[in-house]
């Protein structure tokens, strides 16, 4: 077992690989952007003509260090923004290091976005040409491996259509087709396999078992803790762009877990525990001054807003079952939905709801405070209502999306006073998923005495 802290001396990026043992290196990386409150800032400097720093630095990656042997199955897992897609993306030469060395000896396939290095405009037989040869494949090779492709993808007559008419789940099937199907030495894949049905991901775990028994190096990122459990040999984790352990898979998960709900106090510092460890709300309910829920949640560029703002949404949080805010839950747990309304008129019967949908943009569940049979009184200009709704996430492991809603009836007419859709985006991690959206939490039992 390895634990790490913060590592010290920067070095220049090396791309050349040079080992018989060890597929990958990555020794002392880290990966920072520089952010601007304006993009004339941006500019002025990018000229030379702002003397003063204007920026500030966001560590994705944190010097990280680490090995993966050849012929090793390595997970990365971490909460969202933790820089386990950045790391994949440096590893791939999609993005370069600020400083550090990364290491690569063999031949790379990677699977790291959905769509990515596929063309639009081209069918589905000319984007896999397309990225053969930019692996470096010649044309008499990728027909070699065409019919294995075809047969794996198993999309039918698709496969001659623009891939601009496929549905995000023919993407993946292709993309991962490719990518397995190329003989690669070396196989990356971040989190797309999310986006395929269960019976897809089957097929793509049984390939991975076949990667494995032929030697191969598999390095994936997942949320799927079963996934990570099942078939790597180790597990790294990532915390606020630094590594906290690499190990063990059981224990890699066990310290996930203590991260997910602020227990694990080794990888948190003293600013991060102040932040992470407010309660939700305090013992009075209510917010310090200045101080709103929903910023300490990502903007969502693709938040769709609207309604007459009779009654407007003017705060929202998602609370753990330990009263923590956060956007990550484990599977089984209680969370809390709450929100916060404010009439900037007359609303004589409003009602409070929230959804949850897939990355698909399926509304998986919901519900709102008529369903449960909860009466809110008519509101008047001024007045605010917080909300909470209260339940066990039995979700798979994955990724949803929050949607918020006050609406209600005025002159015995529905109408929409104020919708947020996919406001928050929120994790579930799970070490045991089963088909479909929602787990039945069934039992089995071999050869019960009856």
């Amino acid at each position: 077992m390895h634990i790490f802290g913060r590592k010290g001396t920067e070095t220049s990026q090396k791309t050349e690989a040079g080992t018989s043992e060890n597929a990958i290196i990555v020794s002392d990386v880290s990966k920072v952007y520089r952010l601007y409150d304006r993009q004339r800032d941006r500019l002025w400097e990018s000229l030379g003509l702002d003397r003063k720093k204007t920026y500030k630095e966001k560590y994705a990656l944190n010097h990280v260090s680490f090995q993966v042997r050849r012929g090793e199955t390595v997970g990365i897992i971490g909460t969202n923004g933790s820089g386990k897609s950045t790391m994949l993306k440096l590893i791939t030469g999609v993005l370069t290091p600020t400083s550090g060395n990364i290491t690569v000896d063999g031949r790379i396939s990677a699977l790291l976005e959905l769509g990515a290095g596929f063309n639009n405009e081209y069918t589905g037989i000319e984007n896999v040409y397309l990225n053969g040869t930019m692996i470096g494949f010649s044309k008499e090779e990728i027909d070699e491996r065409l019919d294995d492709i075809i047969r794996f993808a198993d999309i039918g007559d698709y496969i001659d259509q623009p891939v601009k008419s496929y549905s995000s789940g023919m993407f993946v099937r292709l993309a991962f087709a490719v990518a397995i199907n190329i003989d690669p030495e070396i196989l990356i894949v971040d989190e797309a396999l999310s986006v395929g049905d269960v019976f897809f991901q089957a097929k793509c775990y049984r390939k991975f078992e076949d990667f494995k028994r032929a030697g191969k190096t598999i390095l994936f990122v997942s949320h799927d803790l079963s996934a990570i459990s099942r078939y790597c040999d180790r597990a790294i984790l990532l915390n606020q762009g630094d590594m906290i352990y690499d190990g063990t898979p059981k224990e890699a998960i066990d310290i996930y877990k203590k991260v997910l709900v602020n227990q694990y106090s080794a990888e948190t510092s003293p600013e991060d525990a102040s932040a992470a460890g407010d309660k939700a709300g305090g013992e009075s309910g209510k917010v310090p001054a200045q101080k709103r829920w929903k910023d300490r949640y990502p903007v969502n560029p693709s938040l769709v807003e609207y309604g007459e703002k009779n009654g407007e949404i003017v705060d929202y949080a998602l609370i753990d079952e330990n009263g923590l805010m956060t956007s990550n839950f484990l599977k089984g747990s209680k969370f809390t939905v709450r929100m916060k309304i404010r009439a900037h008129g007359d609303i004589l019967e409003p009602i409070f709801a929230f959804t949850i949908k897939n990355m698909k943009g399926i509304e998986i569940c919901g519900t709102n405070t008529t369903m449960e049979k909860v009466p809110v009184p008519a509101m008047h200009d001024g007045d605010e209502h917080i909300v909470e709704f209260t339940q066990k996430i039995d979700l798979q492991g994955g990724e949803y999306l929050l949607s918020l809603g006050c609406t209600g009836y005025q002159d015995g007419m529905f109408r929409v006073f104020h919708r947020l859709y996919d406001v928050i985006s929120l994790t579930v991690v799970s070490n045991r998923d089963t088909v479909g959206f929602y787990d039945m939490n069934s039992t089995c039992v071999l050869d019960p005495e009856i």
